[in-house]
């Protein structure tokens, strides 16, 4: 394995910038060379294949796009990684149409251009990106649809392996949009059952009037309109698996008729005393804490403890960050397949944006997100932009005005990120009011530089004021 230092090309006319840049990421073990100018640039590549290459676009001389789309043409395995302080869409999607890894606009954290390089470099030894996030996404799917490979999640694919042969009922608890349904599909999908039926009955969708014959059926004239026999979903089910989602939902004399059927695996439809057995595995899913609906009275104890045999966590998607960039990934190959659109990738930046977001919605608040950038999308790569991801960070951050922070929440789980960027931007929000919008005046009220001003503004998608 060769342990030389990956040797990166820092292409920037401004000599304050090239001076931070090789400092920088000399510190971080790297050999650099610099460049003052693209033509200077142009000479170093005809020269030496560099692994990767960090390339401003306005170089005075010729443009970074020129140094881009020469550095792919002599070295189409060196990555290259633009930056520039007057990013646009335009000239971000031309860059990676060219070719660059990756597009970040000035002034830039040093800690995410550190992580984009080091992303990068990682994925250097694979022919082009594209083909690690295929790699990726094969590793990934995991019992049918599930996707994500984080460490909660090897977990439950672990559970799943141990149980799916078992009858064993099982209850799936998590956040709505975690995908609960999933799982199930996947103890369904590993089991001898496989090619039986797999229903679904959303406890919280049926009417109440309905759910009693719409889950165990009725035969003629059991009711008025009743003209011929029903079979119910439990029926319809037989030899295969019964998904009850949201079962905390059912009201208590619901539950009654539940537990006989859990307990016996046998029911009478509605208007007849005849008992029907049937050989089904139940898999339940639920939002809510059951255990604290039993102390409360509205879910039923003996209940809770016959389907809770062995229960399956699913966590948030802020607990399984480390899956994001697969599952956007994933939702991005499926809409652009539907849509017929080549929407390819998703821009590291873009990814950065996403990581930071805490997704109350969780993975179904992502899927979302990259059905409308695909919809809405006019180019093959899905930038910042696209995303309008400070829409719905605003949206959810002012649902949440004049709030008082109180570090006892911690105890109960809080947004730590969200937390920190809401005081971060009620700060600047405060000192550019005050300085009627001059974004000078406000980084020396808040004791910041003019270009983290700029940077945090940029960030928080704050509106652009005169400097």
């Amino acid at each position: 394995m060769n342990s030389a230092p990956a040797h990166i090309l820092v292409v920037d006319d401004e000599l304050s910038m090239r001076e931070l840049l090789e400092l920088m990421l000399t510190k971080e073990g790297y050999q650099v060379t610099c460049a003052a100018n693209g033509r200077l640039a142009l000479q170093q590549i005809e020269k030496t294949a560099f692994d990767l290459i960090l390339c401003d676009i306005r170089l005075g001389d010729i443009s970074g796009l020129d140094v881009l789309r020469k550095a792919k043409s002599v070295s189409p395995h060196s990555t290259v990684i633009m930056i520039s302080a007057y990013a646009t869409a335009e000239n971000a999607v031309e860059a990676m149409n060219d070719g660059a890894y990756d597009y970040l606009p000035k002034p830039f954290d040093n800690r995410e251009l550190k992580q984009a390089i080091a992303k990068a470099l990682d994925l250097r030894t694979l022919s082009d990106e594209k083909k690690s996030l295929d790699d990726e996404l094969k590793k990934n799917l995991h019992f049918g649809l599930i996707v994500g490979n984080s460490p909660r999640m090897q977990h439950i694919y672990e559970i799943i392996k141990q149980i799916a042969k078992t009858k064993t009922n099982v209850l799936i608890t998590g956040e709505s949009g975690t995908g609960k349904e999933l799982i199930a599909r996947a103890l369904h999908l590993e089991s001898d059952r496989r090619n039986k039926p797999f229903v679904v009955i959303n406890c919280g969708s049926i009417p109440e009037n309905l759910i009693e014959s719409e889950i165990f059926g009725y035969r003629k004239g059991a009711f008025t309109g009743a003209s011929q026999d029903k079979k119910g979903l439990f029926e319809a089910a037989n030899t295969g698996t019964v998904f009850l989602d949201e079962i905390g939902e059912l009201s208590l004399p619901m539950q009654v008729r539940l537990l006989r059927v859990v307990q016996e695996r046998s029911f009478k439809p509605v208007g007849t005393n005849e008992e029907i057995e049937v050989d089904i595995r139940i898999i339940s899913a639920t939002n809510k804490k059951l255990d604290e609906e039993v102390i409360a009275g509205k879910f039923r104890e003996d209940l809770f403890y016959r389907i809770n045999v062995v229960e399956i966590k699913v966590p948030p998607l802020r607990d399984r960050k480390g899956d994001l960039r697969t599952l956007a990934q994933h939702f991005l190959d499926k809409f652009s397949r539907e849509s017929g659109k080549e929407i390819t990738k998703i821009s590291s930046y873009a990814i950065d944006l996403l990581q930071k977001y805490n997704f109350p919605g969780n993975i179904r608040e992502l899927e979302n997100l990259i059905e409308r950038s695909v919809a809405l999308s006019s180019t093959n790569i899905i930038l910042p932009d696209s995303l309008s991801l400070s829409m719905h960070k605003r949206r959810w951050i002012e649902g949440i005005p004049n709030r008082r922070f109180d570090i006892e929440e911690v105890e109960r789980g809080v947004a730590l990120d969200s937390i920190i960027e809401e005081i971060e931007r009620s700060y600047i929000e405060k000192a550019l009011k005050c300085t009627r919008g001059n974004k000078n005046d406000a980084a020396d009220l808040l004791g910041i530089s003019l270009r983290s001003m700029r940077y945090r503004c940029s960030k928080l998608d704050i509106e652009k004021s005169s400097d």
